[in-house]
């Protein structure tokens, strides 16, 4: 008998020896895995709300403000002695069980929030920035600007009967040489992009933020030659070092730059309008025709009846499968930016998507 209680004893060490940390060993795994599916889920939305706008339908967003994944973990062991045999044989079992239940917590973006993310322009103080951090300021502008000073980003297919003053000449072509230009500066160096912050007065909250553009000068003849038609398209005064950047349209005042920019909901819109549809939907009065514009559309997205793997967001819509093209770098940096305009739109009352993971043993 006491061989039978060694072996008990010993057993049952064995067991809680094989207790473990389930949380400490999770979170790194469940931080990417959730990380990546709420990125995935934002983009299928994001493409979802482009081709509903392509059917004149509602676009919407929905947002994720709560993750909770939660673990519970049993071990059981059992140890016995079969009395009816000869010779007397202990026997046993041990069991391991693993639940995961995970709870989301979604929130539609209504009323104020939805007029703030989708029907307010956005700031130029807030969009500039984003090509001090690297990214381009062409396609940034081309994505946000619905015009810089006289030059319009109004395409023809978007243009209704008294969005713009009859009496001003928009040039669409200037515009494009701007940002074209823009993007040589950039790329070289010599565009400089300042935000400013107005200081604390009395003790209140610091004011509006201010951003300023400046071109550097520079010796190489073929730059000095852009830097100059930059400046002239951007009627740059000789009497100001850096010209402020604000929100407008039409001919700026002395040492400022109009940017007229968009709402999200009209960004949207002009990535919606370029979408190629399948000829039976047109056929069938679905939506609008093809637009037969000369420029490539910006986000180039395909359409076909079968699902294509390994595609870099694609979505189901009214029997058809809508998809981004992986090798397509062009059309997936711009729907990138597309997805930071978007989280830069959003208002910052409700909270961020908020992660638990309680573990119970």
């Amino acid at each position: 008998m006491l061989k039978l209680d060694k072996i008990v004893i010993v057993f049952f060490c064995f067991s809680l020896g094989g207790c473990y940390s389930i949380g400490s060993q999770r979170l790194g795994k469940d931080q990417d895995e959730y990380s990546v599916s709420i990125i995935e889920s934002n983009k299928r939305q994001t493409l979802q709300n482009l081709i509903r706008l392509r059917y004149a339908d509602t676009p919407g967003l929905l947002d994720t403000t709560q993750l909770i994944s939660g673990y519970q973990f049993q071990q059981n062991a059992f140890l016995g002695v079969a009395s009816d045999t000869f010779p007397i044989r202990p026997n046993g079992g041990v069991s391991t069980q693993l639940q995961q239940n995970p709870t989301f917590t979604f929130q539609p973006v209504t009323g104020d929030a939805y007029a703030h993310s989708f029907l307010s322009p956005l700031s130029p103080a807030s969009l500039l920035p984003l090509a001090m951090g690297g990214l381009p300021i062409d396609i940034l502008l081309q994505l946000s600007a619905q015009s810089i000073n006289s030059m319009s980003n109004n395409r023809p297919f978007s243009r209704r009967n008294g969005d713009v003053d009859n009496n001003t000449i928009y040039n669409t072509d200037e515009f494009f040489e701007l940002i074209h230009d823009l993007r040589l500066l950039q790329a070289s160096g010599l565009l400089e992009i300042q935000l400013q912050q107005f200081p604390k007065f009395k003790g209140k909250p610091s004011g509006a933020s201010h951003v300023f553009l400046n071109i550097y000068p520079t010796s190489n003849p073929n730059l000095e030659k852009i830097t100059q038609t930059t400046k002239k398209l951007l009627n740059f005064s000789p009497n100001y070092k850096r010209m402020e950047v604000v929100y407008g349209s039409g001919t700026p005042n002395p040492g400022e730059i109009n940017i007229l920019s968009r709402s999200m909901l009209s960004i949207l819109g002009q990535v919606a309008y370029q979408i190629n549809i399948p000829e039976d939907e047109f056929s069938a009065g679905g939506t609008s025709m093809d637009l037969d514009y000369e420029e490539k559309p910006l986000i180039k997205i395909k359409y076909g009846r079968k699902k294509i793997e390994n595609s870099f967001v694609s979505i189901y819509y009214d029997k058809y499968y809508y998809w981004i093209d992986r090798k397509d770098f062009k059309s997936k940096l711009a729907f990138t930016i597309t997805q930071m305009l978007l989280e830069l739109s959003k208002t910052t009352q409700p909270p961020g998507a908020i992660v638990t993971i309680p573990v119970n043993k």
